[in-house]
Protein backbone atom coordinates (compact mmCIF):
# COMPACT_ATOMS: atom_id res chain seq x y z
CA UNK A 1 0.00 0.00 0.00
CA UNK A 2 2.80 2.44 0.81
CA UNK A 3 4.29 2.04 -2.48
CA UNK A 4 0.92 2.64 -4.06
CA UNK A 5 0.75 5.85 -2.32
CA UNK A 6 4.28 6.87 -2.87
CA UNK A 7 3.63 6.34 -6.73
CA UNK A 8 0.16 8.24 -6.41
CA UNK A 9 2.03 11.09 -4.59
CA UNK A 10 4.79 11.40 -7.00
CA UNK A 11 2.90 11.49 -10.17
CA UNK A 12 0.62 14.10 -8.46
CA UNK A 13 4.12 16.13 -7.66
CA UNK A 14 5.62 15.51 -11.11
CA UNK A 15 2.04 15.93 -13.30
CA UNK A 16 0.50 18.78 -10.54
CA UNK A 17 0.23 22.20 -11.37
CA UNK A 18 1.32 24.72 -8.84
CA UNK A 19 -2.76 25.00 -7.77
CA UNK A 20 -2.90 21.31 -7.84
CA UNK A 21 0.08 21.05 -4.98
CA UNK A 22 -1.41 24.26 -2.94
CA UNK A 23 -4.86 22.19 -3.20
CA UNK A 24 -3.19 18.38 -2.20
CA UNK A 25 -1.09 20.42 0.66
CA UNK A 26 -3.99 21.06 2.26
CA UNK A 27 -5.21 18.01 1.72
CA UNK A 28 -2.73 16.44 2.97
CA UNK A 29 -2.18 19.03 6.37
CA UNK A 30 -5.70 18.18 7.47
CA UNK A 31 -4.81 14.27 7.20
CA UNK A 32 -2.14 14.54 8.88
CA UNK A 33 -4.13 16.79 11.61
CA UNK A 34 -6.51 13.85 11.56
CA UNK A 35 -3.48 11.11 12.20
CA UNK A 36 -2.08 13.30 15.40
CA UNK A 37 -5.46 12.91 16.75
CA UNK A 38 -7.36 16.52 17.42
CA UNK A 39 -10.00 15.30 14.69
CA UNK A 40 -12.12 12.34 15.40
CA UNK A 41 -13.26 11.84 12.07
CA UNK A 42 -11.47 12.72 8.95
CA UNK A 43 -13.72 15.40 7.58
CA UNK A 44 -13.23 17.68 9.95
CA UNK A 45 -9.39 17.03 9.17
CA UNK A 46 -9.70 17.43 5.38
CA UNK A 47 -11.61 21.02 6.19
CA UNK A 48 -9.41 22.05 8.96
CA UNK A 49 -12.44 22.84 11.53
CA UNK A 50 -12.54 24.73 14.37
CA UNK A 51 -15.20 24.06 16.86
CA UNK A 52 -16.43 26.02 20.05
CA UNK A 53 -19.59 23.83 21.92
CA UNK A 54 -21.12 25.48 24.52
CA UNK A 55 -23.05 22.98 26.20
CA UNK A 56 -24.86 25.40 28.94
CA UNK A 57 -26.53 27.85 25.93
CA UNK A 58 -27.08 24.35 23.60
CA UNK A 59 -25.08 26.11 20.66
CA UNK A 60 -22.35 25.19 18.75
CA UNK A 61 -19.99 26.89 16.40
CA UNK A 62 -17.51 26.10 13.60
CA UNK A 63 -15.33 27.79 11.45
CA UNK A 64 -13.09 26.54 8.73
CA UNK A 65 -10.37 28.32 5.99
CA UNK A 66 -11.34 28.23 2.58
CA UNK A 67 -9.43 26.60 -0.04
CA UNK A 68 -10.37 25.95 -3.94
CA UNK A 69 -10.36 22.50 -3.03
CA UNK A 70 -13.88 22.92 -1.54
CA UNK A 71 -15.46 25.58 -4.85
CA UNK A 72 -17.37 24.48 -7.87
CA UNK A 73 -16.85 25.03 -11.04
CA UNK A 74 -17.82 29.22 -10.75
CA UNK A 75 -15.40 29.47 -7.96
CA UNK A 76 -17.40 29.40 -5.28
CA UNK A 77 -17.69 27.23 -2.17
CA UNK A 78 -19.86 23.81 -3.60
CA UNK A 79 -23.30 23.45 -1.86
CA UNK A 80 -22.67 20.64 -0.40
CA UNK A 81 -20.01 21.60 1.69
CA UNK A 82 -22.07 24.26 2.81
CA UNK A 83 -24.49 21.24 3.75
CA UNK A 84 -22.27 19.20 4.92
CA UNK A 85 -20.90 22.25 7.24
CA UNK A 86 -24.70 22.65 7.85
CA UNK A 87 -24.99 19.07 9.44
CA UNK A 88 -21.91 19.00 11.12
CA UNK A 89 -22.37 21.92 13.29
CA UNK A 90 -26.10 20.94 14.00
CA UNK A 91 -25.09 17.27 14.97
CA UNK A 92 -22.09 18.32 16.81
CA UNK A 93 -24.45 20.40 19.06
CA UNK A 94 -27.18 17.81 19.94
CA UNK A 95 -24.26 15.16 20.43
CA UNK A 96 -22.60 17.87 22.60
CA UNK A 97 -25.50 17.29 25.22
CA UNK A 98 -26.84 13.97 24.78
CA UNK A 99 -26.30 11.57 27.43
CA UNK A 100 -23.99 8.93 27.61
CA UNK A 101 -24.80 6.28 25.21
CA UNK A 102 -26.73 8.34 22.95
CA UNK A 103 -26.11 9.85 19.61
CA UNK A 104 -28.08 11.58 17.30
CA UNK A 105 -27.91 11.24 13.45
CA UNK A 106 -29.15 13.67 10.66
CA UNK A 107 -33.05 12.86 9.32
CA UNK A 108 -33.71 15.61 7.68
CA UNK A 109 -32.07 18.73 6.40
CA UNK A 110 -33.13 21.53 5.13
CA UNK A 111 -31.13 24.14 3.65
CA UNK A 112 -31.54 27.98 1.78
CA UNK A 113 -28.65 29.20 0.18
CA UNK A 114 -27.99 32.75 -0.19
CA UNK A 115 -25.34 34.10 -0.99
CA UNK A 116 -22.11 32.71 -2.43
CA UNK A 117 -19.68 31.05 -0.49
CA UNK A 118 -16.31 33.12 -1.06
CA UNK A 119 -13.80 35.08 1.35
CA UNK A 120 -10.89 33.78 3.72
CA UNK A 121 -13.47 31.60 6.28
CA UNK A 122 -16.61 30.45 6.79
CA UNK A 123 -18.06 30.16 9.97
CA UNK A 124 -21.04 28.45 11.15
CA UNK A 125 -23.24 28.49 13.86
CA UNK A 126 -26.22 26.01 15.53
CA UNK A 127 -28.95 26.49 18.16
CA UNK A 128 -30.94 23.69 19.14
CA UNK A 129 -34.55 24.62 19.24
CA UNK A 130 -36.05 21.22 20.18
CA UNK A 131 -35.10 18.32 22.08
CA UNK A 132 -37.01 15.64 22.67
CA UNK A 133 -36.88 12.58 23.87
CA UNK A 134 -36.77 11.07 20.86
CA UNK A 135 -35.93 13.74 18.16
CA UNK A 136 -34.39 17.25 18.05
CA UNK A 137 -34.30 20.06 15.89
CA UNK A 138 -31.72 22.74 15.15
CA UNK A 139 -31.11 25.49 13.34
CA UNK A 140 -27.98 26.75 11.55
CA UNK A 141 -26.57 29.69 9.73
CA UNK A 142 -23.41 29.91 7.52
CA UNK A 143 -21.66 33.34 7.19
CA UNK A 144 -18.50 34.72 5.01
CA UNK A 145 -15.83 36.26 6.94
CA UNK A 146 -17.53 39.55 5.20
CA UNK A 147 -20.52 38.82 8.12
CA UNK A 148 -22.74 38.19 4.89
CA UNK A 149 -24.89 34.96 5.55
CA UNK A 150 -24.84 32.23 2.55
CA UNK A 151 -27.08 29.56 4.17
CA UNK A 152 -29.52 29.28 7.06
CA UNK A 153 -31.16 25.52 7.72
CA UNK A 154 -32.42 23.57 10.06
CA UNK A 155 -32.32 19.63 10.77
CA UNK A 156 -34.35 16.75 12.51
CA UNK A 157 -32.06 14.67 14.45
CA UNK A 158 -33.20 10.83 15.50
CA UNK A 159 -31.97 10.52 19.09
CA UNK A 160 -30.75 7.06 19.48
CA UNK A 161 -28.97 4.46 21.28
CA UNK A 162 -25.26 3.47 20.57
CA UNK A 163 -24.60 0.37 20.05
CA UNK A 164 -21.89 -1.40 21.69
Amino acid sequence: MKDVLHQLLNQCIEKGTEEDLHALTYLLEGFQKKIDKPYTQYIDGLLHMERKIDKEKKTCEITVPLNAVWNNSLDIVHGGITATLLDTVMGTAINAILKEGYGAVTNQLNIHYIAPGTGDTLRCKAEIIHHGAKTAVISGEVFRDDGKKIAHGTGTFFIIQKKG
